[in-house]
């Protein structure tokens, strides 16, 4: 299975599962992970989503091999590429909080992977960067438009124009990673990760993210206005009487807002 998918309580783990390819993508493991997203996305039970990755490394982008195989017999790599976008845009849009679990490896097309993700942790000895510019190539599923905006413009050039990789504590100033422990204390990082993301769960959780993916291009103005036709489309779903009295009830009456 290229995908091992696991639901632990209200959290549904996806595996990137091809070790020996240190989890590179080729087109099985990218169906699998597309069709695991989409279970993810309608299932009721599922509150949080964690990727993460079996083996060495969570995943050193797109298989080279199957690159290579395109190249030398003539064919065209945008429509599994263009299919490698379309799924992590999927992933970015994910009505759901996505936690990036990553070790090992994150590069290329593993930091556009990560880079979709809401919250990336890291376990210490991660090494992450693009890429691209080392096998010769361009990315083509998110890197030049999300890595400045998540790493900031300055260090995502420097990313983009040498290749280089970076241990995972270069990327916590930017908060692209939120996070790093050694290896013994990892899981307990990411339990503990998920379990923030959970305990706020529900409409107001998903339509926040929602208009975050939905404000971020637009100019103050129109955003503004956005964001206030979103608070009221949620209000007018929402019985917002019952929710307040249970926050006020929890906090002994006292109002915050």
């Amino acid at each position: 299975m290229p995908v091992l998918v696991e639901q632990r309580g209200q959290v549904r783990w996806l595996r990137l599962n091809r070790p020996q390819r240190r989890n590179a993508i080729d087109p099985a493991l990218l169906s699998a992970l597309d069709s695991a997203v989409a279970d993810a996305a309608d299932s009721p039970d599922t509150a949080v989503v964690v990727l993460a990755g079996t083996g060495p490394s969570f995943c050193a982008g797109a298989d080279l091999r199957h690159l290579r195989s395109v190249a030398v017999t003539g064919g065209d790599p945008l429509d599994f590429l263009g299919r490698v976008s379309a799924c992590f845009d999927r992933i970015e849009r994910l009505g759901k909080p996505v936690v990036a679990a990553v070790h090992g490896h994150v590069v290329a097309g593993g930091l556009e992977l990560a880079l979709v993700c809401d919250v990336v942790v890291a376990r210490a000895g991660t090494l992450i960067g693009d890429g691209h510019v080392r096998n010769g190539l361009l990315p083509a599923a998110g890197s030049s438009v999300r890595l400045p905006r998540r790493v900031g413009e300055p260090l995502a050039r420097w990313l983009a124009l040498t290749g280089e990789l970076l241990p995972a504590e270069a990327f916590t100033a930017s908060g692209f990673v939120s996070a790093v422990a050694a290896a013994d204390r990892f899981d307990d990082l990411v339990a503990a990760t998920v379990e923030r993301l959970r305990a706020a769960a529900g409409p107001a959780q998903t339509r926040f993210k929602n208009l975050l993916y939905d404000v971020r291009d637009l100019p103050a103005g129109p955003a503004l206005t956005a964001e206030l036709a979103a608070f009221g489309a949620h209000w007018a779903a929402t019985d917002m009487g019952a929710a307040l009295d249970g926050f006020l009830g929890k906090s002994s009456g006292e109002g915050h807002g």
